[in-house]
Order: structure tokens, then sequence, then C-alpha cells
């Protein structure tokens, strides 16, 4: 559900079904930590505050500032891992890369990458919630990509979007996500019994991937360049 609501912005009928079905209230996991429980509240208030039916000029503000975070960069809050990531805040970068050898040996891809990169966070919560309802097995492996990927940039993303957007709807939606994908790997760790990495241990981990990918790719040919005799 939360990839949904991110996918883009809501309309009369999306409004309407989040309140027929008691969103927030309704996920799965339910939050318990103080950032979780501010989350659910934030979200909730946004709703009940929306009129209902919602006017134009509510849905209008809610499909501008949808543009805002998610088409336009109009508040630097990118949803694209590579932006946060990347030393030069650049999109299609390692991290799309990475997300797509992911997805790739799970036999999936993205819609259209040129569009909305691999990295893409719909694409990041699509991802984790396949592996969910996969197989019991795969939950490790949830983890583990949550930690080499969605886990070290939602934050930043949230607060962001929090701090800059224009509507209550859409602060509460990504201070919601963080949390809930924060509480959804504390539930994996305690379910498989293998503990949250350490960012330092994650950071390092990912260096590491890089490095022997670099190593790997064939030395680019150089005019003037070459085996001597």
């Amino acid at each position: 559900m939360l990839a949904a609501l991110h996918d883009h912005e809501p309309d009369a009928a999306t409004l309407e079904g989040l309140r027929k079905l008691d969103f927030p209230q309704n996920l799965g996991l339910h939050l318990a930590t103080k950032e979780g429980l501010r989350a659910l509240e934030l979200m909730t208030q946004a709703l009940v505050a929306l009129p209902q039916p919602p006017e134009s000029a509510d849905l209008n503000e809610l499909a501008a500032d949808y543009a805002s975070i998610y088409l336009n960069h109009g508040i630097q809050a990118s949803p694209e891992e590579s932006v946060w990531l990347d030393d030069d805040h650049l999109i299609c970068q390692d991290s799309m890369f990475q997300v797509r050898s992911w997805l790739e040996k799970y036999g999936l891809q993205a819609e259209n990458w040129r569009i909305r990169p691999d990295d893409h966070l719909v694409y990041q919560l699509k991802f984790i919630a396949h592996l969910l309802t996969r197989d019991e097995d795969l939950l490790q492996q949830a983890g583990c990509f949550m930690d080499e990927h969605l886990l070290r940039w939602i934050g930043d993303f949230s607060q962001r979007v929090l701090q800059r957007c224009a509507t209550p709807y859409f602060a509460g939606l990504a201070l919601l996500t963080a949390a809930y994908c924060e509480e959804l790997r504390d539930l994996i760790a305690g379910v498989t019994g293998q503990p949250r990495p350490l960012p330092e241990e994650i950071e390092e981990r990912m260096n590491q991937k890089v490095t022997s990918q670099v190593e790997e790719q064939p030395g680019a040919y150089v005019p003037g360049i070459g085996p001597t005799v």
C-alpha cells in the first residue's frame, strides 16, 4: 500500500478509500516506536483535515506537492537512491545498477528505467513486498536489501520532505514510510535471529562491492596505449 501511495498523487477516490480502510491504522505492522507513533498521528490528522469529499483546490494542492517531490525535484527530496548516496548527487549511478541486479536475481525489472530508475522508492518498496510475500526463507534477503539500499537514505528523504513539502499528507506519508521500514527491519531481525548490522558495517560492505565491480571490469581502450614490444 505504501508503494502505491508514493506512485502517484491522490485523487478523491484514493482518499475515500484510505478513510474506509482506516488508514494508516490498517497497516499490517503495528508501529510502536516514538517515531512510528508520531508518523501514525501525523498521517491520521492529515487525512482528517481534508474535507469529504475533497475540493478541487485540495486535490490541486496535493498534485502540485506530489510533482514538487517526485517529478521536478522542487524541494530537492529525490525519491531515487543514487541522488542521496552518489558523491555528486547524480541520478542513475551505482545504486541503480545494484538495485537492478537484485531485481534481475528474482526475475523482475523496472518498467522503464529512463523515466523511473530502478533505485526509485516505489520500486524498492514493491521489491521488499515481493520478497516478503513469497517465502519465509527470503526474509533474510529482504533484510539484506533494506540494509544495503532503502534504509541508507529513506530517513534523510523523509526528513527533507517533512521540512519542505507543502501538505501534511505527504509529510505524513514520508515519515510513516521511513518509520514503517525501520520497524519492519527490526521485526525481520527478530524473526531470523540475525541482528541488524551497524551503519559502518554496511558502508564497508558496499564499498567492497563497488571496489570488486571496478576490478572485474575490463580496462577501457585508450588511444596510444597498448602492449609494447
